[in-house]
């Protein structure tokens, strides 16, 4: 294992969340520097109407 793999492995868990709350949660309780990302994708209806717009411009 290189040198760059072990520091890694020694260093604080620092981690950004995007999705599920319930991981979020469940570094929180483990007390994991964490930061919860609110992000989803857009909806298929949404997709749909941007790629008209598009067509139209």
């Amino acid at each position: 294992m290189s040198e760059k793999v072990k520091k890694l492995f020694r260093e604080e868990l620092k981690v950004a969340n995007i999705g599920l709350e319930i991981f979020y949660r469940s570094l929180k309780d483990q007390a994991v520097e964490v930061v919860q990302i609110s992000w989803q994708p857009p909806p298929s209806l949404e997709r749909r109407l941007k790629e008209k717009l598009e067509k139209l411009l």
